[in-house]
């Protein structure tokens, strides 16, 4: 099993739930901690908010500068090869997170798996393989990886419960990951017998007020 990835954390330490909440390509575990004041959740809430720094890598899509990512991007096309190695190791790292909040008492059914872009791709692939119920899945303005192998991990019962909650969200006018890549992403979930909740906003590739208020939302109904 991987080391325990450095995090930067937010919310209640002490707190029965937890949101494990992966950043994009480029960034850091900083990148989403301004948006905990905003979800508007009960001063009460008792989340623990975890944001892991991804390992720095070369990544081919960016001429190979080395920068956080949490698998390398060969292409941004949807056919183009997938870094699938790279993906499960990042995997194991996420797991590592898990394993900590399990190790303090918190249930699985407690914990968010969330994830933007890059990130939303590692909390989606990881929510999917994990057997054990989960709170939820969220995912924003990214994609399903390794389709083909879920597909046949499916067909041999090894995926999660098809009750898993996913929060699936996209901006119509991404030109770093196409808004198709989402629609397709949700179609797929579909077809491995999964109910996405899927919403789409006037935005490019980054976070609007609208979709932080409906995120705010729905972590209330999973968690609060």
């Amino acid at each position: 099993m991987s080391a325990l990835p450095d995090c930067v954390h937010a919310g209640d330490p002490n707190g029965e739930r937890a949101v494990i909440w992966l950043h994009g390509l480029g960034a850091s575990g900083h990148d989403f901690e301004p948006i905990v004041p905003e979800l508007n959740l009960p001063p009460d809430h008792g989340i623990h908010f975890v944001f892991p720094h991804a390992p720095n890598q070369p990544v081919t899509v960016n001429a190979g500068v080395v920068m956080p990512a949490w698998y390398d991007i060969i292409a941004l096309q949807a056919d183009a090869p997938e870094d699938e190695a790279g993906i499960k190791q990042s995997e194991q790292r996420i797991l590592t997170l898990i394993e900590a909040e399990q190790a303090r008492g918190v249930k699985t059914e407690n914990i968010i798996l969330a994830g933007f872009s890059q990130g939303g791709v590692m909390a989606l692939y990881t929510g999917l393989r994990f057997k054990s119920p989960l709170g939820g899945v969220m995912t924003l303005s990214c994609y399903l990886p390794l389709v083909a192998s879920l597909m046949r991990e499916a067909e041999q019962g090894d995926l999660a419960p098809r009750s898993l909650p996913i929060f699936q969200a996209h901006g119509l006018h991404d030109p770093v990951v196409a808004y198709s890549m989402g629609e397709d992403s949700k179609f797929y979930l579909q077809q491995l017998g999964y109910q996405p909740e899927w919403h789409s906003y006037p935005m490019q590739h980054s976070v609007c007020e609208e979709e932080i208020e409906d995120i705010g939302r729905w972590l209330k109904q999973r968690l609060c």
